[in-house]
């Protein structure tokens, strides 16, 4: 397969090799590496019809002296967990996820794109629940699934500023599976991220539920800001995915850039307090946030064609870690060896 690095984009290639194991009678099976892509499910499975399933996403990176990172592996398996927690699954135990990822990088390592391509390898690991079953209740078994993918950027165009829209949807109800990384979140953003599209925005905002006064999460992603008094700020809410690079680029942007890093709340009526904002996360890294349409009027932060100076030197610190070319800090980087 002949794969142009430099212009990926962010949608399924096949790559030889996946992870399965399975969950049943109380405990894990050991897995194995597949070349088959598709899964035989029961007819029955609350996967299916009571969106018992929740997933993650974390990429690997390749290296200037040909060896692959992972980017803190181990946050994605507690967050799988806490997900799988909230809807009745069985843990996967976090050296068990670690492994199944590293095997399937290594088994398709030709598929980490080259360093300097600054593209990557996506891995999506997932939990579903399955076997015979029609009542509203846990699954009788489960199935854990890694598979993964090369991709480019998330948001076409890469690092470049692009406009989002408020949405009067929500994304999640308070008290309810917003912070877990499970499907329906998804499934509940597509309409609202297609309209947003239709009117030429790269993706919505979302506000809280309680009150729509507050910023939570932009698209499938969190939001951050910086403002004009040098602190980086994030969202604060039990309706948000804990988002692992967002948690990286607070300590990033405290400890490297020397500012006050602050989990807070953002109110959408005060948007001129930021002279920078993005939206990140694993898929989407930064994504610069020219400006924010909302009650008829666009607000711009630091440009709509440029991207602001202190964003910048996050993204350059941040996937200078994950590639290699920047000491990390302690414990964020797992080499696939």
């Amino acid at each position: 397969m002949q794969i142009d690095w430099d212009n990926l984009g962010f949608s399924y290639i096949k790559t030889p090799w996946r992870f399965v194991a399975k969950w049943k009678d109380g405990e894990w099976e050991k897995g194995e590496l597949t070349e088959d892509n598709h899964l035989s499910l029961h007819e029955g499975s609350p996967a299916l019809h009571y969106g018992q399933q929740c997933f993650e996403g974390l990429k690997a990176y390749r290296r200037k002296d040909g060896k692959v990172n992972l980017f803190r592996p181990e946050q994605n398996s507690r967050r799988l967990n806490q997900s799988a927690r909230r809807l009745l699954m069985p843990m996967v135990p976090e050296n068990m996820f670690i492994d199944a990822v590293k095997e399937v990088v290594k088994a398709n390592e030709a598929f980490v794109p080259p360093y300097g391509s600054g593209a990557t390898l996506y891995l999506r690991p997932f939990l579903i629940g399955v076997g015979e079953n029609i009542g509203v209740h846990p699954a009788p078994e489960y199935l854990f699934v890694v598979f993964c993918t090369p991709v480019g950027a998330y948001f076409k165009g890469g690092l470049k500023p692009t406009n989002f829209i408020v949405s009067e949807y929500d994304r999640a109800a308070p008290n309810g599976t917003g912070a877990a990384k499970v499907g329906g979140n998804y499934a509940a953003s597509l309409l609202p991220g297609t309209e947003a599209k239709e009117l030429n925005y790269s993706d919505c905002v979302y506000l809280d539920p309680a009150t729509h006064t507050k910023i939570e999460e932009v698209g499938a992603a969190n939001f951050f800001g910086i403002t004009k008094d040098n602190q980086f700020i994030t969202p604060q809410s039990p309706s948000i995915l804990p988002s692992i690079t967002k948690y990286s680029l607070l300590q990033i942007a405290e400890e490297r850039l020397g500012l006050k890093a602050v989990e807070g709340d953002i109110y959408v009526d005060q948007l001129d307090q930021f002279s920078e904002a993005g939206a990140c996360g694993t898929a989407a890294v930064i994504s610069p946030i020219g400006g924010i349409y909302y009650k008829n009027n666009l607000h711009v932060f630091y440009s709509e064609t440029e991207v602001g100076p202190v964003t910048k030197r996050l993204y350059d610190e941040l996937t200078g870690i994950q590639f290699g070319d920047i000491e990390a800090p302690e414990g964020w980087i797992e080499v696939v060896e």
